[in-house]
């Protein structure tokens, strides 16, 4: 019996040592289906990873549809030149964001590098720029808000903007005086627009009329005017006794502003901004007049983006001062924009287009084509003067564009 016990005991380990050696002895084909699906855990995106398909650039970037419709994840791949961060993720960004987009910008740098190397260009797209919400009084932090992609960033719009009507309770305060210089500082710092002040024109009447409209247009070069109203600012200011004895303080703007395209003297768009509550929060002393600083500071960029969009939309032109030796003086320079060596194309004025059944103006097609002129010197604030490369017959009423 004991014989028979023993076999059986040493019969029992060989097998189970014979199962468990074939366990970990791979065969080829399962060590190549495990190297497949480490490789495939290697190469999952992660944001702010970045790819090149056809000589196009993407960013592995937050869904902006993520939790607004079913079934959309949470990363999706997005164009670089289609790629901006979210007002969500631009406002209550920390150090850390920034650090992430110097190194987000660091590795697109270093990308393109490779691809110049390879002999591969990668698509050209416009420029995107970033605006900066400017400190308030001196105690508000600056805020990075949403960047845009401009349709013509290279020559800015000019653009007068009224002072801003108060309409609030706190007319005491002045804070449309306070909304009319956040809103300027909010446009100058895109670098797109060039911001006039009502006062340096010479213009009897108001300038929003149509017929001011069309000096300031043919005369001045303004393309456009913003008329603004500040309302319905509340605030709200609480404090926790036991907890914690700073005041806290939340507040509610809401800002209108009317776009006035000069060239047809009627209304291009009217835009209205209510900010986030939860986006003001303010504690200890003066909250309550931090909270609607910021409250008009957003109620602003909730709109900024569709404003600066529709001024960029329209056509720039200068127009030729005077000619005086040869000289063709333009009342347009450095600050608009213009570069020494420019080429710039000359047109008569041209007539209004005006819509047959709404009976309303579609905008001036250009007049009779005069010649070319380049650049020669820049001067002054935001002046210039050009050589005559082809033409003749130029005057003081032409309008001059860049040439395409």
């Amino acid at each position: 019996m004991r014989k028979y016990t023993v076999i059986f005991l040493i019969f029992f380990l060989v097998s189970c040592g014979f199962f468990t050696g074939k366990k970990d002895d791979k065969s080829p084909q399962a060590q190549k289906k495990a190297e497949k699906a480490e490789k495939i855990v290697e190469t999952e995106p992660k944001p702010g990873d970045i790819k090149v398909i056809d000589g196009v650039e993407y960013i592995y970037a937050r869904n902006k549809k993520f939790m607004l419709s079913p079934y959309e994840p949470e990363n999706v791949w997005i164009r670089k030149d289609q790629y901006s961060p979210g007002l969500g993720e631009s406002l209550l960004s920390s150090g850390s964001g920034k650090k992430e987009r110097e190194a987000l910008e660091q590795r697109l740098a270093k990308l393109e590098g490779e691809l110049k190397k390879k002999g591969i260009a990668p698509q050209m797209v416009y420029p995107s720029q970033m605006g900066v919400l400017p400190p308030g009084m001196g105690y508000m932090p600056m805020l990075q808000m949403i960047t845009f992609n401009y349709p013509s960033p290279k020559m800015k719009r000019r653009v007068v903007v009224m002072p801003i009507v108060d309409q609030t309770n706190y007319k005491e305060e002045h804070l449309g005086e306070l909304a009319t210089k956040r809103l300027i500082s909010r446009l100058e710092n895109t670098g797109t627009i060039v911001c006039i002040d009502p006062n340096t024109i010479n213009q009897d009447g108001i300038l929003s009329e149509p017929m001011n409209m069309k000096i300031l247009n043919e005369l001045y070069g303004i393309h456009a005017v913003l008329k603004s109203t500040l309302s319905d600012i509340y605030t709200s200011t609480s404090k926790m006794e036991g907890k914690d004895e700073k005041e806290t303080s939340f507040a509610i703007s809401k800002t209108s502003i009317d776009i006035y395209n000069t060239e047809t003297g009627i209304i291009l768009k009217q835009l209205s901004g209510r900010n986030p509550v939860f986006l003001t929060r303010e504690k200890g002393e003066m909250s309550s007049e931090k909270a609607k600083i910021r409250a008009i500071d957003l109620s602003i960029e909730i709109i900024a983006e569709d404003l600066l969009r529709s001024i960029l939309s329209l056509d720039w032109h200068a127009r030729i001062a005077s000619i005086e030796n040869g000289k063709i003086y333009i009342n347009a320079g450095r600050l608009s924009g213009l570069e020494k060596g420019g080429a710039l194309e000359v047109y008569s004025p041209g007539e209004q287009v005006i819509d047959a059944k709404t009976k309303t103006p579609l905008g001036k097609i250009k007049g009779n084509y005069k010649g070319e002129l380049e650049v020669f010197e820049l001067f002054g604030v935001d002046a210039s003067w050009a050589k005559v490369k082809k033409g003749s017959n130029f005057s003081p009423t032409d309008l001059v564009y860049m040439k395409k």
